[in-house]
């Protein structure tokens, strides 16, 4: 699928805005309206490779759940995390969080997800609409955020380790 992008101005610093979303634990709160069951991978929830397992609540899917790992931190500018997805987690996810300073001591937040299909029944998934409804998601994930680090409302559940 074409990377999807979706941004936000949050009215707090840059480093503050990085340290809520470098803890991967803090993501169940904003994104709980369409990934759900948040499993953490390990105790420690930030830093690279920390990652969590969730399932994906989008229509006509089969194969909801996914996993994210953050691959790469660079403080307080960029996160990219990778993962996969879908039947067999055959599908290839990577998200990237860009924070740029904005006027007023605001940060701007820019959130970029692509996905890479292996089989031709995943992409014809992706073409019946799965791009239009990540954007949707992703935009309203990005408001949840604003209003959680601003206002202190909105927020969803934290994710738990996973029981073993």
């Amino acid at each position: 699928m074409d990377p999807v992008t979706v941004s936000t101005t949050i009215s707090k610093p840059r480093e503050q805005v990085f340290d809520y979303l470098s803890d991967i634990a803090n993501h169940a709160e904003f994104t709980d309206h369409y990934l759900v069951d948040w499993h953490l991978l390990r105790e420690n929830t930030i830093g690279t490779g920390a990652g969590a397992r969730f399932r994906v609540r989008a229509p006509l899917s089969r194969f909801a759940w996914a996993d994210m790992t953050f691959a790469e931190i660079q403080p307080p500018f960029r996160i990219v995390e990778k993962g996969r997805g879908g039947k067999f987690n055959r599908i290839r996810m990577v998200g990237t969080y860009t924070l740029t300073p904005a006027p007023g001591d605001s940060t701007k937040v820019e959130y970029t997800i692509e996905t890479e299909t292996a089989m031709l029944s995943d992409r014809l998934l992706e073409a019946l609409g799965s791009r239009a409804w990540n954007k949707r998601q992703a935009a309203k994930a990005m408001r949840r955020l604003r209003s959680i680090l601003e206002e202190g409302r909105g927020r969803g559940s934290r994710a738990s380790i996973a029981s073993q």
